[in-house]
């Protein structure tokens, strides 16, 4: 069984490179097959043109594509394993088209598995280790209280004045300050319609505790099902947000005033001549450290007193092999790639898992890429 990596940017290498050095039989695909050798070439000589059709071709039953390419291709090429009896693997947000594709890779025996990167993916397991460990308290009730907090940010490991920097194009970052968001505050749904209307503090408790800004990102709420909590749970706060330095709001508050007056085509093209101006200004310079924070957290609480309260804490930043963000979101797609060819998945569309024992070895592996990653039991 062949494994079909498509695609070789920035935050792609670490995990191919991990599977080709393994010994698993890999063939490369992308774009420019140039690029793909000057970051792989020294492993294999199996990278061929990017091309649908040609991938197709070269599909087996039982092989397996992974899409590091941009999200238009996620669907495409699901659909496309599907046919051939393959399976697929990306780290991207499960798409309204590719959920409904569970039954057909269901009835195909096809694995789809999505959501497997930093986030979503590492959060996502550690939410469901959480969650399992609440369960199994001795203080789990179904009348407790319960608050949920989930938030990611990569961030410059040396602060500059914007309080951010890019490794890729800008474009997504400007077009995600768009979007509005839906989580839950004091019992009921927030609905946010920009992220800079809801930013707050948290304080993460690193080993020396530092403070962010953070803000809800998309819907939170639907993983309140997938990270199996149950209807009847009272629900004070639940949020899946993204996490920036303190100061960023301010550095940002003319890009967020007029990201405010553009629509239309003309807005998209003001949108581009930002990306443009900012990646001039400030992307990671060659060799620069960035740094990536990760928080998990649940309390649960019974007649307002915290009873059970857990948060997974991980600081993680670039080193002499390379930045944090491509280690942390390859590394674990190549996990997922592996427990396919293992069987270790069903058949179906899917996120990261909640299987404790893949949960548990997954981020056993997690640990060995961050500089720091503990669970801070704060009732103890």
């Amino acid at each position: 069984m062949t494994i079909h990596w498509c695609g070789t940017g920035l935050s792609a290498i670490p995990g191919l490179r991990r599977l080709i050095a393994a010994g698993h039989p890999v063939t490369v695909w992308n774009r420019t097959v140039e690029k793909a050798r000057e970051t792989v070439g020294d492993l294999t000589d199996d990278i061929r043109a990017f091309d649908i059709d040609t991938l197709g071709a070269a599909l087996n039953t039982g092989d397996v594509v992974v899409s590091m390419l941009p999200g238009d291709w996620h669907v495409p090429l699901a659909e496309l394993c599907i046919a051939r009896g393959a399976n697929f693997v990306s780290s991207s947000y499960i798409a309204p088209e590719m959920k409904a594709l569970a039954d057909r890779a269901d009835a195909a025996g096809v694995a789809c598995v999505n959501e497997v990167g930093l986030d979503p993916g590492i959060d996502h397991l550690m939410a469901h280790a959480l969650v399992a460990d609440y369960r199994a308290s001795g203080v789990f009730a179904a009348d407790n209280t319960l608050s949920f907090i989930s938030y990611c940010g990569g961030i410059p490991k040396h602060p500059n004045p914007f309080r951010y920097k890019f490794s890729w194009s800008p474009l997504g970052v400007l077009k995600a300050l768009r979007s509005p968001s839906r989580s839950i505050r004091d019992h009921k749904p927030l609905d946010v319609a920009r992220p800079w209307d809801a930013i707050s503090s948290y304080a993460a408790p690193l080993p020396t505790p530092e403070s962010f800004e953070v803000y809800p990102n998309r819907d939170s709420i639907p993983f309140m099902e997938d990270y199996k909590f149950a209807p009847d749970w009272t629900v004070k706060e639940f949020v899946r947000g993204t996490l920036r330095l303190n100061g960023w709001a301010r550095a940002w508050a003319d890009v967020f005033r007029e990201i405010e007056t553009l629509s239309g085509p003309q807005g998209d093209a003001r949108l581009k001549d930002m990306s443009d101006q900012f990646w001039a200004e400030n992307a990671y310079d060659e060799g620069e450290p960035d740094r990536v924070v990760l928080c998990v957290g649940l309390k649960a609480e019974k007649g307002g007193a915290s009873v059970w309260h857990k948060t997974y804490v991980m600081d993680a930043w670039g080193d002499e092999a390379g930045t944090a963000m491509a280690r942390l979101v390859s590394v674990p797609v190549s996990l997922a790639v592996e427990a396919v060819l293992n069987g270790d998945i069903a058949p179906g569309v899917h996120a990261a898992p909640s299987d404790p024992a893949l949960v548990n070895a997954w981020l056993a592996e997690v640990a060995k890429l961050a500089q720091h990653l503990e669970v801070v039991d704060h009732t103890a």
